[in-house]
């Protein structure tokens, strides 16, 4: 009894000494520290989530799932945390929802079988919007950075900073959220909009200091897409380009997104449920599966795609990813 007692803490301490040191290699990874009083319960929460993506990923090798998890840099918080630091409550006040004109998108008899924006230089690189809810906004800037490498033939990355700070009369909250749809009203108004060198990011809310004779890029009008229309959406984005998209991105699964094609039971596609506004880039289909490839603003390094995500395409609108789509006029 006592070797078996012995053997027993031997391997406990073992599993404690790997524990610790796949932490360390997290930690350094991803640039993490903590003060004294911080680390453990960090280092607890990490390890709740380590379990999660370990039983995910078993069952994803067992058929069950169609995308891996990940430990990305997300994984020291809570889901609820982690919620309330990095996606925005969109406002509930929709006075100026009609700002973008109802328009069926009917450019394809039939549609291309794979797109993807990338690849024809209507896509700056990922970008990080950090600790601050301003996802509304570089949803808006990436889909009139492709519009304006459209007519222009030249990718100019636009200031999120400038919609955070100059929107708020057209309803957006800056870092408390926002709607692309409003964001394109304000630019449209102002008469442009800024280069991120020009008007760089702060992550916070400040002073307005659009100057509009530093103007990068105009729209003259938008589009909302047909609400819960996936078939709309891809024709959108067959035809047109990267399309501003709102989804519901609340679950540990998209805090932990790792690889594959991302599909959520959970998810809901109601107006009331979409907390993050993201880009979709084009469309394809792995082994059959079809998913709309999707910027985040998270860094390159969110998940092992690069700061991407295949979301999964003609599930019943999964996460709403269909749901309150819109696109700039050039």
């Amino acid at each position: 009894m006592k070797v078996l007692i012995l053997a027993l803490c031997v391997t406990y301490v073992a599993s404690r000494d790997t524990t610790s040191l796949k932490w360390n290699e997290w930690k350094n990874t991803h640039g993490k520290s903590y003060a004294s009083h911080e680390e453990m319960k960090r280092q607890l929460i990490w390890e709740k989530n380590l379990r999660v993506v370990t039983q995910h990923n078993y069952e994803y090798d067992e058929g069950l799932h169609t995308y891996t998890m990940a430990m990305t840099k997300f994984a020291d918080l809570e889901n609820d945390e982690f919620n309330t630091m990095y996606l925005a409550s969109m406002p509930a006040d929709r006075k100026n929802e009609l700002v973008c004109k109802k328009q069926t998108i009917d450019k394809f008899a039939q549609n291309p079988t794979t797109v993807d924006w990338r690849t024809q230089g209507y896509v700056t690189p990922v970008k990080n919007q950090l600790q601050c809810g301003s996802c509304w906004a570089f949803s808006a800037t990436g889909s009139l950075e492709g519009q304006h490498f459209a007519k222009t033939k030249k990718l100019v990355s636009l200031s999120e900073q400038q919609l955070i700070d100059c929107s708020t009369k057209q309803g957006d909250l800056g870092c408390g959220g926002g709607y692309p749809d409003w964001a394109f009203a304000y630019i449209n108004q102002v008469g442009g909009i800024e280069s991120e060198t020009n008007y760089p990011y702060e992550a916070k809310n400040d002073v307005c200091r659009f100057n509009v004779s530093e103007v990068a890029a105009t729209l003259t009008g938008c589009v909302d897409i047909t609400p819960d229309s996936e078939t709309q959406l891809e024709k959108a984005v067959g035809s047109i380009g990267p399309v501003s998209v709102l989804i519901d991105a609340s679950h540990i699964s998209f805090q932990l997104y790792g690889s594959g094609i991302y599909y959520e039971q959970q998810c809901s596609s109601s107006p009331a449920s979409l907390d993050h506004g993201v880009l979709a880039v084009g469309y394809g289909a792995d082994n059959g599966q079809e998913y709309w490839m999707v910027k985040n603003s998270w860094g390159e390094g969110w998940g092992k795609l690069g700061g991407y995500i295949k979301m999964a395409k003609n599930k019943n609108n999964n996460c709403g990813i269909a749901t309150q789509a819109s696109y700039p006029i050039v």
